[in-house]
């Protein structure tokens, strides 16, 4: 990685609408040229989910849906329609609870609401579903567009999430190709000399926060961010987005923790 000072730039990419088996890579040769950007060495091209997920033909029709009773007693419990509630189902590895409007899910190996199914970038009566293999995306886009351009470049397929205890969203990378998604920076000193002892830079994940601010959560249509510049660890590979038992996680670990330290108080008080 270059350790010199650096200035990164971003490039919001304006694309026509994508529908459901478009060739996103020509869509993106095209905006790029119109944009009169053409990527160099080391750029990193940020695309949202749900733009790969339509190109993908991940979109489907809620008509088609028959919701289960799961599907129904949640639905009805967390203001979700039924027919989506039966998706997030089908898509989430697990599903812990939720408030109104939105199922908390864990897809994918992260914390998803509702499986991060799209309804606001897709057609009335459908929904977008996450890129089946963000990864496997990933690595398939880097590859056109470094064979179009002749050129070393990152690919991240990202999407929004929130916070614990805050309001907004930032960003999170499904899908990475081409550099290291997350840095481990142990052993490094801070300004006093210190060793760090357990930080890792969440590289992707800020970069994906970073080109949000150009794309936006509405109607922008800027599904693709060019970023130049960004001091990145190139790799000729698609590495794992790394992930962290429950158990292991600062917030979810301790929330298990407390959850089951409360019974168990519980338990003492009733007996």
């Amino acid at each position: 990685m270059n350790s010199e000072k650096t200035s990164i730039q971003m490039f919001g990419i304006r694309t026509p609408i994508i529908r459901e088996g478009d060739d996103i890579i020509r869509i993106l040769e095209t905006s790029l040229e119109d944009a009169g950007v053409v990527p160099i060495d080391r750029d990193i091209v940020v695309l949202a989910e749900s733009a790969v997920g339509t190109a993908e033909k991940r979109v489907i029709e809620l008509a088609s849906i028959i919701p289960g009773e799961k599907a129904l007693l949640l639905g009805e419990k967390y203001g979700i329609d039924p027919r989506e509630m039966e998706l997030v189902l089908q898509e989430c590895d697990e599903i812990f609870g939720g408030v109104p409007g939105a199922a908390l899910t864990i897809t994918k190996g992260v914390l998803a609401p509702n499986a991060g199914i799209d309804a606001s970038n897709a057609p009335e009566g459908r929904v977008v579903l996450l890129p089946k293999d963000p990864r496997k995306s990933s690595d398939y886009i880097r590859a056109r567009l470094e064979q179009r351009y002749s050129c070393r470049l990152g690919v991240i397929i990202g999407d929004s999430r929130t916070q614990p205890l805050r309001l907004g969203c930032t960003g999170i990378a499904l899908g990475v190709s081409g550099f290291v998604p997350v840095e481990d920076a142990r052993g490094t000193c801070d300004i006093y000399g210190k060793p760090l002892r357990i930080t890792y830079k969440a590289v992707a994940d800020n970069l994906v926060s970073a080109a949000e601010l150009l794309m936006g959560e509405a109607g922008e249509r800027i599904p693709c961010v060019l970023i130049r510049g960004a001091p990145v660890n190139m790799v000729n590979e698609s590495p794992d987005v790394p992930t962290i038992s429950m158990e292991g996680c600062m917030y979810f670990g301790n929330i298990i923790k407390g959850r089951t330290e409360c019974k168990g108080i519980e338990s003492q008080k009733n007996e």
